[in-house]
């Protein structure tokens, strides 16, 4: 076909296209109209042991709880909402309410850096929490909390200042994963349990081994909240720590690279930590003496949304970015549904559906902050169209909800985008706006 008839064919496309989705246009008035009218039901006031205004999720399940990855990411779509429909006024009241996010985890901060993955007004103690046990036998805080910081600190023209006083117990923090959650061999992180993950019965480490499950999922977390650290430390003027913070990431992105990525699938996976410990023979006739393993993880080929992150993150080369939409992004047979990107490939023998509580059901149903993560990763890497369709699929699906139920789920089915329990729940679903953002060509907010 010649070029000027390939243009006009694909111009005709693109029309055609465009003429058949009239309904987003529809979705988008009605996304907006309920997030402005309800966003304000997320704040909530100091009670108890939450010194500090804070944000929540938003339904009666959540109602006075404060939870480390849910308030960072609501607190990007907080930022949207004021972009869009505040004043002055509206960021100066906000902003209370999301730096009290940040400080009510730190004011449960000490020497050895342990934080809980939430709070609220009854929580013990930091005393009573830390006494007759061990805690790094638990998991902890998510690394999400520097990149929180250091999004506030970015919106606020770089200003710091106000976190100075506990930046410690954040190197803390940071610290203590490098510390107690790294597995020396590969230099990968960690869950020490399936407790307390967020992305609750994901197969890589739902009851799995203790300390076996070198997560992609917390791995990328890890590599982004070591780079807020060097943000952060830079804007207070300590350069020497960012340094310190710069060499931790590097390492890191190097081992993400060696042990994660899978160049037969074109995909980021989580890893197998749970091995023997390798010892020298001490004598020549010992087993395995002639042929000693020379690995030191073991791939988890399990399709789990995570993978993407790498793209979300930055840790993925333009090349492996390519594979990794070509090969799995794009396959509706594993990730791609009709109302977005699935939790679990749906080939997976793991996969389901049924509604779950506790756990929360991460085996294939859409959940809104995992196809905001993906979809920024295909906006870093220039995946233009695939992120535009992604949009398209979550401004269906939560327009259908707010349009059918007045309110917004947890979770949702892939293919029909019903949803499938916890009605009322506000929290990251409100990310579709920066998302419609992108979308519209307008500004948008980012997350750090």
């Amino acid at each position: 076909m010649h070029t000027f008839l390939k243009v006009i064919f694909f111009s005709l496309l693109s029309l055609t296209l465009q003429a058949q989705q009239p309904d987003i246009p529809k979705y988008i008035s009605i996304i907006r109209t309920h997030i402005y009218n309800e966003y304000k039901g997320m704040f909530k006031e100091p009670k108890g042991n939450l010194k500090y205004p804070f944000i929540t999720p938003g339904s009666s399940q959540y109602a006075d709880q404060l939870w480390d990855w849910d308030s960072w990411l609501s607190d990007i779509a907080l930022r949207q909402i004021l972009l869009e429909k505040g004043n002055p006024k509206d960021l100066a009241e906000g902003l209370k309410y999301e730096q009290g996010c940040v400080l009510n985890f730190l004011s449960f901060g000490g020497f050895n850096g342990w934080l809980p993955h939430m709070v609220n007004p009854q929580s013990k103690s930091r005393e009573e929490m830390m006494a007759g046990r061990n805690p790094f036998l638990n998991n902890m805080h998510k690394p999400c909390l520097a990149q929180h910081a250091a999004f506030l600190t970015k919106m606020n023209g770089g200003d710091a200042s106000w976190l100075r006083e506990d930046f410690y117990f954040l190197q803390a923090f940071v610290d203590c994963y490098t510390n107690h959650y790294r597995h020396k061999l590969t230099g990968l992180y960690y869950w020490q349990t399936d407790e307390g993950i967020g992305v609750d019965n994901d197969p890589s480490t739902f009851y799995r081994p203790d300390a076996s499950s070198g997560s992609i999922f917390i791995n990328a977390l890890m590599y982004k909240e070591l780079l807020a650290m060097v943000y952060l430390s830079k804007q207070l003027n300590q350069q020497e720590i960012a340094n310190s913070f710069q060499k931790d990431a590097d390492d890191l992105l190097l081992s993400i690279r060696k042990y994660c990525w899978d160049p037969k699938d074109g995909f980021f996976y989580s890893v197998d930590l749970n091995l023997r410990p390798y010892e020298k023979p001490k004598q020549w006739w010992e087993l395995h003496s002639g042929g000693p393993r020379n690995w030191e993880c073991l791939i988890q080929r399990l399709g789990v949304w995570s993978g993407f992150l790498a793209m979300w993150a930055g840790i993925a080369t333009p090349e492996q970015a390519a594979l990794m939409v070509e090969r799995n992004f794009r396959d509706t047979s594993t990730f791609n549904a009709e109302y977005g990107i699935r939790s679990l490939s749906k080939l997976e023998k793991m996969y389901d559906l049924r509604a779950s509580g506790n756990p929360s059901n991460w085996l294939g149903p859409i959940w809104i902050n995992a196809n905001y993560l993906t979809f920024r990763g295909l906006v870093r890497y220039g995946y233009k169209t695939e992120a535009r369709d992604l949009t398209e699929k979550i401004i269906r699906l939560i327009g259908k909800d707010f349009e059918k139920y007045g309110a917004l789920h947890e979770y949702y089915l892939p293919d029909n985008g019903e949803p499938v329990l916890n009605r009322g729940f506000q929290n990251w679903n409100y990310l579709v706006l920066n998302m419609i953002a992108w979308y519209e060509g307008k500004e948008y907010v980012q997350e750090f």
